[in-house]
């Protein structure tokens, strides 16, 4: 079934990554009492010309989703080791690195998927060209994908709310 979804807006991943940014300071500064041990390193990072050098040789070297440039015209990459399990956007130039290695992977019948972000149980998420985002079932490149988000968009919002509801 395919759902139509509109297109990714910079403005809107410019406003996630202030509102989790946001949610971070609170829950990073409560973490160590409510927990008992001090916090990994949380950050949203926004691109940068670097990042965006990176994205520039990932269009090239892939066919990356239009919703996957404009996330990394925004951000660079988020880590987030605390929430959950973990959570794990790569940069550009760590998806572009891992496509060199491994090449796409098989998500369902569509076409192939671009790796780029990550739980902190290995598993992998990757974006196919219709936009969907989707979780591999094992921590493996090569093993089965199941559907995770019908957008990076709803990806990004997931994580939003398990940031949230942490706090």
């Amino acid at each position: 079934m395919n759902v139509a979804v509109e297109r990714l807006d910079s403005e809107w991943v410019d406003g996630w990554c202030k509102q989790v940014s946001a949610a971070l300071g609170p829950l990073m500064s409560s973490f160590l009492e409510t927990h008992g041990f001090p916090p990994g390193e949380n950050v949203v990072a926004l691109a940068t010309d670097e990042s965006h050098e990176a994205t520039d040789d990932l269009v090239d070297l892939t066919p990356i989703p239009s919703d996957l440039t404009t996330l990394y015209w925004v951000l660079s990459e988020v880590s987030l080791p605390d929430i959950e399990s973990g959570y794990f956007v790569h940069s550009p130039a760590t998806v572009a690195e891992h496509f060199r290695g491994y090449g796409p992977v098989q998500v369902d019948d569509e076409s192939p998927g671009i790796v780029f972000a990550s739980d902190g149980g290995g598993h992998l998420f990757a974006v196919a060209t219709g936009g969907r985002v989707w979780r591999s079932t094992t921590a493996s490149w090569f093993d089965d994908f199941e559907g995770a988000a019908v957008s990076i968009q709803k990806f990004l919002e997931q994580i939003g709310q398990r940031v949230t509801d942490q706090s």
